[in-house]
């Protein structure tokens, strides 16, 4: 069977992203990597829940525990709109480097369930990392899954978060409420 390395953002997008995968017929990885996540107490709920999924499902799952808030904010910034694509890109880019280095057949992210998410972003991103690496992206758009990944989430009880995951984004959520 295949392998793919599923970049997971966080265990409640993941859960239905893990059972698609596996009905299109691929064995798979995990991999948290998610420098964007502030504070590091959210990081590490977000990282549990991630663990807590790959146990519950039973499937490796790599993480990169490095957090160096001030090296994704001098990479990403404060660019705007531009800003998630930047921070889209840093996240697979990363992934299709692991990918590559451990065998796998292909990539994708459990980004691609979520209706917050720049979808052409994901595409454009996911694409350009996997042909500098050498490694297919898989892309599917998994919104229609996204109301049975929430109750799946609750099934589990996965902590689920209020926002993407940058200090960004949580303050534009408080901004505009």
């Amino acid at each position: 069977m295949p392998l793919l390395l599923l970049h997971i953002c966080c265990g409640p997008c993941a859960t239905s992203t893990v059972d698609h995968w596996r009905r299109e017929g691929w064995d798979l990885e995990g991999f948290f990597f998610n420098p964007n996540v502030h504070p590091y107490l959210e990081f590490g709920r977000r990282l549990q829940g991630a663990e807590a999924l790959a146990a519950a499902e039973a499937f490796r799952l790599r993480e990169d525990l490095s957090y160096d808030p001030a090296a994704w904010f001098q990479a990403v910034g404060v660019k705007g709109e531009g800003r998630c694509a930047c921070c889209i890109a840093c996240r697979l880019e990363m992934t299709a480097q692991v990918a590559a280095e451990v065998g796998c057949d292909a990539f994708s992210t459990s980004l691609a369930i979520s209706p917050y998410q720049d979808h052409q972003a994901i595409a454009r991103e996911g694409a350009a990392a996997g042909d500098r690496h050498g490694i297919r992206f898989l892309y599917h758009d998994l919104r229609p899954l996204f109301r049975d990944s929430r109750r799946r989430a609750r099934e589990l009880g996965l902590y689920r978060q209020q926002y993407c995951g940058c200090i960004l984004s949580e303050w534009e959520r408080y901004r505009d409420a």
